[in-house]
């Protein structure tokens, strides 16, 4: 055992998901400020919270799910959930978000269980965030925040890292409140004491210079997001020109994608039962069945009411689902309601929208956990998504037959030719090989001649080695390759015929 032990590499992973483990909150130990009007200039931390939510619409299934999920993201950012409160009104209350006799009553729950944070299940208005901490006496927050939060201890390179600060500025931007009068900048004449000359300020508040720095501060976030975004596209159009097809997992947090990655492709990215796990994409590059090379792009995970400001600062990564060729889709099976995740996914996903002029990747919907569920509920999603794959990557059941369908859903190239390549051009045969389709082969005296189908951009690199015009019509085509093979071609009823 102990010599098994020596040679064992643990993968980037588990190497990852052991450092996210390293460091926990410890519950009542605390530096920070006690006067909540400074919440917003504090880190958040949560320890003990009650949630708190409004029922405006659907069923009373959907409210409680709503909150159990509130409660998943809680407990994910390092929180003890204490107690949950759900009120049944029209709409939120303008001024409290819930109604004020509940409000006396949340304040009850937060006494007697000794909470110090009330988590809202939607996002407050800066007037609700306000009144709500003067009449509970405790720190509230909303959904978006606690979003954000897991988000800035999830976010691990440098352009995660980014497009989160930019989130939260945006997020907090319009949040700010003044500390009091002492802190005014606002002085000059008689108004300031008889200061006079060399006393005059700026002319602003605290308020209005933070506001100020945030502005600068989102401009250089911007344009440094800018900054990557030209890689991320240099990277993807090099793909593009090299004909490799690009696979997009997206779905629901907590679906399985990083999961499904692994099992296809043996990645070894982090895989953690907790959501929001994945916010960097990993891409990684696999083969079909029949050779031909592709990515498979992992992806940030999407939820109910994914705040605007992370789509707006994550679009840049998002963009990697809308310009892949192949959208897999992955719902998890063992959730209660994997209806309503397939909902929520496809409104982010028509937010992000496709590249211009073009429609969104076509779709593969994959039921992931197939393992974790019951009979009852996968007879369900059968009957309801009758053309999806259900799978189940901790147990490997389903794989073979995704993989499949994968190399199936690829785009294949559509320009059929036959060349003459000289040994000298061994990089460009290479290339056939690897992103075009070979259909016969043979090595002759002066060169290799191939029949392949090939995109565009290596069909203009082998223009000047086509042969098919110089061949006589009742020349007999080359036996005896093992490469020769009849391929079907997809939009095409002909198979193996002449191009």
């Amino acid at each position: 055992m102990t010599e098994a032990n020596e040679f064992f590499e643990p993968s980037a992973g588990d190497l990852e998901l052991e450092e996210r483990s390293s460091l926990r909150r410890v519950v009542g130990l605390s530096t920070e400020l006690a006067d909540v009007t400074e919440v917003e200039y504090r880190q958040l931390r949560l320890e003990r919270v009650v949630l708190v939510g409004v029922w405006t619409d659907g069923t009373a299934e959907q409210a409680n799910a709503s909150l159990a999920e509130l409660a998943r993201l809680a407990e994910t950012a390092g929180s003890a959930v204490l107690e949950g409160l759900v009120q049944r009104r029209q709409r939120p209350d303008p001024a409290t978000y819930v109604g004020a006799g509940k409000v006396d009553e949340l304040r009850d729950a937060v006494l007697a269980s000794g909470a110090d944070t009330v988590i809202c299940d939607g996002e407050l208005s800066p007037g609700q965030l306000r009144q709500l901490e003067e009449k509970l006496k405790v720190k509230v927050i909303d959904r978006t925040a606690l979003i954000l939060d897991i988000f800035a201890q999830h976010a691990r390179s440098k352009e995660g890292k980014a497009q989160v600060e930019l989130a939260q500025l945006s997020y907090l931007l319009p949040r700010l409140r003044g500390w009091g009068e002492a802190l005014s900048r606002q002085v000059g004449g008689r108004a300031a004491g008889g200061v006079g000359i060399g006393g005059r300020g700026p002319g602003e508040t605290k308020i209005e210079l933070d506001r100020r720095r945030i502005h600068r501060r989102m401009a250089k976030l911007r344009r440094e997001i800018a900054a990557m975004r030209t890689v991320r596209d240099t990277k993807r159009g090099a793909r593009r020109r090299n004909e490799v097809p690009a696979v997009a997992i997206a779905g629901y947090t907590n679906a399985g994608k990083s999961s499904l990655l692994n099992a296809i492709t043996g990645a070894g990215v982090l895989v953690e039962d907790a959501l929001f796990a994945t916010l960097d994409p990993t891409t990684r590059r696999h083969e079909t069945p029949d050779g031909r090379t592709y990515t498979l792009t992992d992806t940030v995970g999407f939820v109910r009411h994914l705040p605007h400001q992370l789509v707006e600062a994550f679009r840049s990564t998002l963009e990697e689902v809308s310009a892949a060729d192949l959208l897999v889709h992955v719902v998890d099976g063992s959730d209660p309601m994997p209806e309503e995740q397939i909902k929520a996914v496809r409104e982010v996903l028509a937010e992000i929208g496709g590249r211009p002029g073009e429609p969104m990747p076509p779709e593969l919907l994959v039921v992931n956990k197939v393992d974790a569920a019951g009979d009852l509920q996968l007879a369900r999603m059968r009957h309801q998504v009758p053309d999806a794959v259900f799978v189940s990557a901790h147990t490997g059941a389903g794989m073979d037959r995704l993989r499949e369908l994968i190399a199936d859903r690829l785009p294949r190239p559509d320009h059929r030719l036959e060349v003459l390549l000289p040994y000298t051009a061994g990089a460009l045969a290479a290339r056939v090989h690897e992103h075009g389709g070979v259909l016969a082969e043979e090595h002759r005296p002066d060169g290799t001649w191939l029949r392949a189908r090939v995109g565009p951009e290596l069909a203009a690199s082998l223009a000047e080695y086509r042969v098919d015009a110089d061949l006589d019509e009742n020349q007999e085509e080359p036996r005896g390759s093992d490469r020769d093979v009849d391929v079907p071609v997809a939009g095409d009823g002909r198979r193996g015929a002449a191009g």
